[in-house]
């Protein structure tokens, strides 16, 4: 039997990075104020790993055959 999993549960915990912001993903949901043409736009929240607050990012997920 195989498993299943969400996008969402599969980006918590993940580490993310861009050039302003390095950190762990806390929380994910889709976010249907943006979109991309091939992908899905998920609103995610990152906890910094040098700073006190967290903060939100948006990131495409694309489904890759």
């Amino acid at each position: 039997m195989s498993n299943l999993y969400t996008v969402e549960s599969l980006l918590i915990g993940k580490a993310y990075r861009s050039a302003t912001l390095e950190g762990i993903i806390q929380d994910a949901e889709i976010y249907p104020k943006v979109s991309y043409r091939d992908a899905e736009a998920y609103l995610v929240r990152v906890r910094p790993t040098n700073g006190l607050s967290d903060t939100y990012r948006v990131v495409a997920v694309a489904d890759v055959v």
